[in-house]
Order: structure tokens, then C-alpha cells, then sequence
């Protein structure tokens, strides 16, 4: 099984049109993707109703479990829940947050605001994730990201440790941009080892965490019907 919920197209800086990359996963053996595009509040709709489009599509005719998301990306730290809201709003899905990586300026404080909002799913890449951040994500629910993204991925290991220490929930994304990036079952059990985690935890990083991903994204379409 093969989940992952931090992907990019051509609607912000990926390679490939959002039902290319859906296609792509699907013949890769995903069992389910998300597309998070980058956004803040001027691209947000557009992106959404893009994605949603072609995920639908897929749904519908192949069976295949595509989510639509967003990557709210750069914007001010302050800004992060109303733009959250606005997203699930809009129809998302999923809201992923860029975080605090090591090798983008983003703004100080957004991992704190990311965590501390019931609207945020996942913090994607946290860089120097401290203890209070991990601990508020175990309070609420929200997913810590470990990436195989190059340069991000960088602190995957502090991150592994800091949520571990909280018992804050961590999952496994590409945050893929080209066809190349798509995840296998073999690599991405690599890369958690690779951050320092033990053997026993893989399948509820790998499966069960973002299994629990899919039962609230149900939930939630369930209570808005």
C-alpha cells in the first residue's frame, strides 16, 4: 500500500497536469494521492476547482483515490487560519502548510500557526521543529511531514525525534514535482528508516497514519452531506 498526499502539478511548479500525475501514480501502484498545489489566497480557488475537476474524474472512472488539496506556501503565518478554512471551504480536501524548512525563508511562526489550526491536516516539511510545535501537533491532530524532497528532507531526522518524543502523528510524502519523484513501497520504507525510526514503527508511519488521514477526510464528507 502506497499512500501519499503532498504532490505538485503544472497549476503551481510542478511538471505534469494534474490527471497526467494522477495517471502516473496509479500505473506506480499508489492506493491513493493528493495533490497540494502552492497557494495563498489569490490562486486558491482556480487550483482548487482545477484539481477537484480531475480528481473527481478519477474517482469516477478508474476507481482511483485522488484527493484534492492545497500547499499554502509563504504566506504570512497570521494569515494561516482563515486561509485553512477558506481552502476546506473552496472544497479541499486536504490542507498542507509549507513549513519552516531549512532551505526556503519561510516566515517564522508558521509551524506554530500550522499546528495550532483544527483546519490544517498536515505541516509539510518543519525544518527545526521544536517541542512546543510537536506537542501542540499531538494536541490537535495535525500530521508532521517527514519528505524525501531534496534540500527539505534535510531535518527529517530531528523531526522524527521531536514527534516521537510527543507522540505527535508523522507520515511519509514526496512532495513530488517531476514523474521521477513518485514514490515506491521499497523507498519510501528506506527513508523512514533513514530518519531514525525503529522497525516497528514503519507501518504506522508508511499506513496507518495516513489510513487515519482517509477516515477523517470521510468523516468530514459524511458530516457535509
Amino acid at each position: 500500500m502506497l499512500y501519499d498526499f503532498h504532490t505538485h502539478t503544472c497549476l503551481s511548479d510542478g511538471a505534469l497536469a494534474p490527471m497526467e500525475l494522477i495517471r502516473r501514480a496509479m500505473v506506480k501502484g499508489y492506493t491513493a494521492l493528493g495533490i497540494a498545489d502552492h497557494c495563498a489566497r489569490g490562486s486558491m480557488r482556480r487550483i482548487i476547482e482545477e484539481v477537484q475537476a480531475d480528481c473527481l474524474l478519477a474517482r469516477e472512472r478508474w476507481d482511483f483515490l485522488a484527493l484534492t488539496g492545497v500547499e499554502i506556501t509563504h504566506a504570512p503565518a497570521s494569515s494561516i487560519p482563515q486561509l485553512a478554512a477558506e481552502a476546506k471551504k473552496l472544497g479541499a480536501e486536504i490542507v498542507v502548510v509549507h513549513g519552516e524548512t531549512l532551505v526556503e525563508p519561510t516566515e517564522p511562526g508558521t509551524n506554530l500557526a500550522a499546528v495550532s489550526c483544527p483546519q490544517v491536516d498536515i505541516l509539510a516539511h518543519p525544518g527545526l521543529l521544536t517541542e512546543e510545535e510537536a506537542q501542540l501537533a499531538a494536541e490537535t491532530g495535525v500530521f508532521i511531514e517527514l519528505t524525501v524532497r531534496q534540500g527539505h528532507c534535510l531535518s527529517n531526522g530531528l523531526v522524527a525525534t521531536m514527534a516521537r518524543r510527543a507522540d505527535a502523528a508523522l507520515m511519509l510524502n514526496s512532495d513530488a514535482h517531476q514523474p521521477s519523484d513518485l514514490l515506491t513501497e521499497q523507498f519510501a520504507q528506506q527513508m523512514v528508516r533513514a530518519a531514525g525510526i525503529p522497525e516497528q514503527y514503519i507501518k504506522e508511519i508508511l499506513i496507518d497514519n495516513p489510513q487515519e488521514l482517509l477516515h477523517r477526510i470521510r468523516a468530514r464528507a459524511e458530516a457535509n452531506l
